[in-house]
């Protein structure tokens, strides 16, 4: 069998690992605080890797997951020295086309392939194992470590070349911040008409505007509970790598501007460690 590590224990690393070791594939961890690895590793009976070299030498699949660009990169340049050829990297961060492509050019001089991998569906996926990821790079390399996957998502689907996985999950995230913009809107009406939200939020989810957010978190987030799900924070830095690749390709996103000012005073005031449905707050004028 593949021995198989992981880098990054974050909320959504955390639940990934423990999903691919209770398959059975995973082997080492390692993360930036080694005190998290270390009591991840206890849990799952497996080892923590007190450098990034101890894990690259036995593993043959490595999977990142890690906050940002720089993140990723880094992650790469300790890889290098001591990663075994023919190694598969899976990125499931969330970072630009660009970056999965200098990555994927590293890689390459080691004689090492990555997948740009991305995933969506939160903690809950994560924690679940439904998470969907697209994927870009070489689709051989994929079907080897299809398996692994599947230990952890619900949805894998190849998207082509290096850097169009990160590339359909920007797509996302704009449509995410979208959905975030019009369903806070929506429920921050249906309170200023006085209109009973429980029953609202029932009826509604049910219909043809019916959407996973407004199931997941509509709820929640009129009661006045933001608990992420997704850090606000981090999808403020997610878009804001959006508008970078439309500067690039020329597309307009206006409605992305407006989320990433919205999220931008939220932070000011406080709450960009709070899920993204804390944007309900400047909905329903709790933050002037």
């Amino acid at each position: 069998m593949q021995q198989v590590a992981m880098i990054g224990l974050g909320a959504m690393g955390t639940g990934m690992a423990r999903n691919l070791a209770k398959a059975g594939y995973l082997t080492k961890v390692w993360n930036r605080t080694s005190s998290k690895a270390q009591a991840l590793a206890s849990e799952l009976n497996i080892q923590a890797a007190i450098t990034i070299d101890q894990l690259t030498t036995q593993a043959d699949v490595i999977l990142i997951c890690v906050s940002a660009d720089n993140d990723v990169l880094e992650v790469i340049n300790a890889l290098l020295p001591s990663i075994k050829p023919n190694t598969i990297v899976i990125d499931c961060s969330t970072v630009s086309s660009a970056t999965a492509k200098i990555a994927a050019q590293q890689l390459a001089s080691k004689h090492a392939h990555l997948l740009d991998a991305p995933v969506s569906g939160g903690v809950e996926g994560a924690k679940n194992g439904t998470l969907a990821m697209m994927v870009g790079g070489e689709q051989d390399k994929l079907n080897q470590v299809m398996p692994i996957l599947a230990s952890m998502c619900a949805r894998i689907i190849y998207m082509g070349s290096t850097g169009s996985g990160q590339g359909t999950k920007a797509v996302n995230q704009i449509m995410a911040a979208g959905i975030n913009q019009a369903v806070t809107e929506a429920l921050a009406f249906a309170q200023a008409e006085g209109l009973p939200l429980e029953k609202v939020i029932d009826v509604i989810s049910g219909g043809a505007a019916g959407n996973w957010f407004l199931s997941h978190r509509g709820l929640s987030m009129t009661q006045g509970h933001y608990q992420p799900g997704f850090k606000l924070a981090l999808h403020h830095k997610d878009l804001k790598i959006c508008q970078t690749m439309a500067e690039k390709n020329t597309a307009d996103l206006p409605l992305t501007q407006q989320t990433i000012n919205d999220y931008q005073r939220l932070m000011h005031a406080g709450f960009g460690d709070e899920d993204i449905s804390a944007l309900y707050r400047l909905k329903s004028k709790q933050l002037s």
